[in-house]
Order: structure tokens, then sequence, then C-alpha cells
């Protein structure tokens, strides 16, 4: 089984996680043909609820399950969130609700395998008061900046915020 999801290491600031990523798709004859196995798969880590995940449907998967398109995206609308948050707490803005409305696009190259090419952000913003509206719209930037997981990879991530006013 993976340790805890994440571990700091000797290095200031670097953090190490795992996971167990287990195939559990053999219907027999394993991998004897394409279409002759499932592409389910279970992730674990460590004092955490096992996630069933399977590769997209147009790839032979299940659509019940997560597919690794489907983490990724939620993986960016997460930390974009989390990272969101903290900026607004240290510019002084009181976010009372928040919800994501992103999707990605990921195009294959004829050659079996594709990239993302970019995911749009949308997240809708409830803040407590229009006075701070204007830092509430600046800490997105901050949170793209702060965003790990953005900043991992090779393709544009955007933001279209909205923001409400509680009342």
């Amino acid at each position: 089984m993976a340790r805890a999801g994440w571990q700091t290491c000797g290095v200031i600031g670097e953090h190490r996680y795992a996971l167990r990523a287990t195939w559990t798709g053999d219907r027999g004859t394993g991998t004897s043909g394409y279409r002759d196995y499932d592409r389910s798969v279970t992730l674990s880590v460590d004092g955490k609820p096992d996630v069933a995940a399977s590769s997209d449907k147009p790839f032979r998967g299940d659509p019940s399950k997560w597919n690794p398109e489907d983490l990724l995206l939620g993986a960016l609308s997460e930390c974009h969130l989390l990272s969101y948050l903290h900026a607004c707490v240290g510019a002084g803005v009181v976010v009372v609700a928040y919800t994501d409305d992103a999707s990605g696009t990921m195009t294959e190259d004829g050659r079996g395998g594709g990239a993302f090419t970019e995911v749009v952000l949308r997240p809708t913003v409830t803040i407590a008061d229009e006075s701070m509206r204007d830092a509430a719209t600046a800490a997105h930037a901050q949170a793209r900046d702060w965003c790990f997981i953005a900043n991992s990879v090779n393709f544009p991530v955007r933001h279209e915020p909205t923001i409400l006013v509680a009342g």
C-alpha cells in the first residue's frame, strides 16, 4: 500500500506523494487482445477512500468511473480553488460560496497518444460585501501564480471568474 499522501523531505519545501494504482480489469485472459480486458483501476492512498477509475469511454473505459482526464481537470480546479481561498484571506476578502464549472480540451494526435491543449476554469465566487469585489477579482491572479498543479502542466489554464455579492 502507498504511504500517506505526502511526506516532507530533507529539502525545505519539497514534498513527495505516493499512491498505488491497481489494475482490476483482468477478465481471465489478461491482455491477450485489445478487447479482452477491462480498463478498471483502483487508486489507493493510505488513510483515504479508494477511487474507482477507468479509461474514458472512447477508449473502452467505464463512463461511471473517474478517468485520468477527469482527475487532471479536477486537480486543476481544486488547486485553483484552494489557492484562491488562501489569496482571499490575505486580501481581506470574505468568500461565502465558490463553485467552478471547469472544462478541458484534449486532442488525439493520430498515433495513439494526445495531449490537453487547454483548460478553462469558470469559478463563480460569492463574496460578503461589494467593497471586496476588486480584491476578489485580483485574487485569481495570485491563485494562478500559487497553484502547484497549474504550474506543472504545459498547456494554458485560463480563468473566467464571476464575482457575486451575498444577499
